[in-house]
């Protein structure tokens, strides 16, 4: 018997608009805290903070200063969730943090603006760079906001190297560093969905938009968990698109193959490859809602 099956781990993954409100994250809290086995929690950008990261790397592109007005949006966003959501003995140190990231960010966005001229892959780096910080700062309010909480940094173990203009997983290198990082895994820790690591020259890569879904199964896989948990804004997998169709059915149960099947038509309740790496293993997947904690939602086995 696998150590991490005697230990019972739950990989539990959280969307953007899951963590995108005071309301929602303290939705995150109760559930991650109400888990009775240790838990690995991989966590999104706060909703809608990618799309503004990479317009505002646009605009520097364009030599614009426009997105210094979209920096200080989102820096204020984060203040106010750390102010709704974080202890108040750790708003301080969390504060610090973002403002760190901040930082970092309104560099970058200068360097681009100032040298237009970068070739291609060095812009294209740097754009990878700045996309990163969103699950790096919402990582940081949701490991300050739960006591206990123990941080991890994706890139230490998510691995990939460039193919053909992309960026692709280094899956048996992941596997290894990710058994590796959790020899043993007790009480509650915190990850970034979606971010990555060039495996040769180690700058910052991702796995796609929709990526941490896929970080939450390749953690899953690696450590043999119980189960993964896709925390959304949906309450499972519908016969048919619910936004459409008032007799629209949730569906309680479905095979790897038919929630593969309905994802690759181009349901967006999973990141697509996020189920091979589960389904080799036999390990269930759950959708359920972070808004609507009584929903059933649904389980792929």
């Amino acid at each position: 018997m696998s150590i991490f099956n005697y230990f019972k781990v739950k990989v539990l993954k959280f969307g953007g608009t899951s963590v995108g409100s005071v309301e929602s994250l303290l939705n995150v809290k109760q559930i991650v805290t109400s888990q009775s086995q240790p838990v690995i929690v991989v966590v999104s950008a706060l909703g809608g903070v990618t799309n503004q990261l990479i317009e505002m790397t646009r605009l520097a592109q364009s030599g614009s200063n426009d997105y210094e007005s979209i920096l200080e949006q989102v820096a204020q966003r984060h203040r106010d969730v750390i102010a709704g959501v974080v202890p108040q003995p750790m708003q301080g140190q969390c504060n610090a943090i973002v403002e760190q990231f901040i930082a970092n960010l309104r560099s970058f966005y200068g360097t681009l603006a100032l040298n237009r001229e970068l070739p291609a892959v060095d812009q294209q780096r740097l754009a990878d760079a700045i996309v990163c910080h969103g699950e790096v700062m919402s990582s940081a309010i949701v490991s300050c906001m739960i006591e206990g909480a123990v941080p991890h940094f994706a890139p230490n173990f998510i691995k990939t190297r460039e193919c053909d203009g992309s960026h692709a997983l280094e899956a048996e290198l992941t596997r290894q560093l990710i058994a590796n990082e959790w020899p043993t895994v007790e009480g509650i820790h915190v990850v970034q969905g979606f971010i990555a690591d060039d495996a040769d020259e180690h700058f910052k890569t991702n796995l796609g938009r929709g990526g941490s879904d896929y970080t939450a199964a390749l953690i899953a896989a690696a450590l043999h968990a119980e189960c993964l948990e896709i925390w959304t804004d949906v309450d499972g997998f519908y016969d048919k698109d619910p936004r459409k169709h008032t007799d629209a059915q949730l569906l309680p149960a479905m095979t790897y193959a038919q929630a593969q099947e309905l994802c690759d038509a181009g349901a967006k309740v999973i990141y697509p490859p996020t189920l091979r790496p589960v389904a080799e293993l036999s390990i269930p997947v759950w959708v359920k809602n972070t808004f609507n904690l009584t929903a059933p939602g649904t389980c792929i086995h």
